[in-house]
């Protein structure tokens, strides 16, 4: 793990309505995985307590009332290219639910985490996330903490990247994230379509991995668009 010094920063964004304002928040120590849980990580947790994920679990039709319960089949949200695409604000247009997808099984059955043991392991939810953190004997990252690590740094800026402003610095990449028409088409400039394996790009200052791009990291805390405009100084924990 990775020991990230405390200090003051600047937290939130002025580009984004859900991360204004700015606002200095100050942080104790803390540490921080070198990069994200792989799949060989979290077969091990498996393995050694028998966990079942959310995605892997029978659905009771009590909390679904009104839906045919032959439609209640385990499984997760996939990525899938629309044909066409209307608009950016539906996301539903790219996300499709696919039965029997799940962290063995990313896309759905057909789909395996075989041969990619060293790639950061998803369909996990919050729920799933959480166990892992603690039986490996540690904890989720609060949003401030994951902010002030992916930042790098606790320089005063309002960069969009811990690296700056620039999304491809020098004309290269230095994340792994979707390039070409979102979501249409990916060129895969980066080398990679979805995910890539961990430390498969240069780490930040701090020497931590995929801060940027790669897969979507869980942190303890809970959303709400305003917290920003109520959260506390002193190491927050929405």
């Amino acid at each position: 793990m990775i020991l990230v010094e405390g200090g003051k920063f600047l937290m939130g964004s002025s580009n984004f309505e859900d991360s204004k304002p700015l606002h200095q928040v100050e942080l104790n120590s803390f540490y921080m995985d070198e990069h994200e849980v792989t799949n060989a990580q979290f077969a091990q947790f498996v393995k050694e307590t028998g966990y079942v994920t959310v995605a892997e679990r029978e659905l009771d039709p009590k909390d679904f009332p009104g839906v045919d319960p032959k439609m209640l089949v385990p499984g997760s949200a996939v990525f899938s290219k629309p044909k066409e695409l209307n608009s950016l604000n539906n996301y539903l247009m790219w996300w499709e639910y696919v039965p029997g997808a799940n962290w063995q099984h990313p896309e759905g059955p057909n789909s395996s985490i075989k041969d990619k043991m060293n790639y950061p392991v998803v369909q996990v939810a919050y729920e799933d996330a959480a166990a892992y953190a603690k039986w490996a004997g540690k904890r989720l990252p609060t949003e401030a903490e994951w902010e002030y690590a992916a930042r790098g740094s606790n320089d005063a800026n309002d960069d969009l990247y811990y690296w700056g402003k620039d999304l491809k610095p020098n004309g290269k990449w230095t994340a792994n994230i979707y390039q070409g028409k979102f979501p249409v088409q990916d060129s895969k400039e980066d080398g990679f379509e979805g995910a890539a394996p961990v430390k498969s790009f240069q780490a930040n200052a701090l020497g931590l991995y995929d801060m940027e791009g790669n897969v979507w990291e869980w942190c303890a805390d809970f959303y709400r668009p305003d917290y920003y405009q109520h959260s506390t100084a002193v190491n927050p924990k929405g």
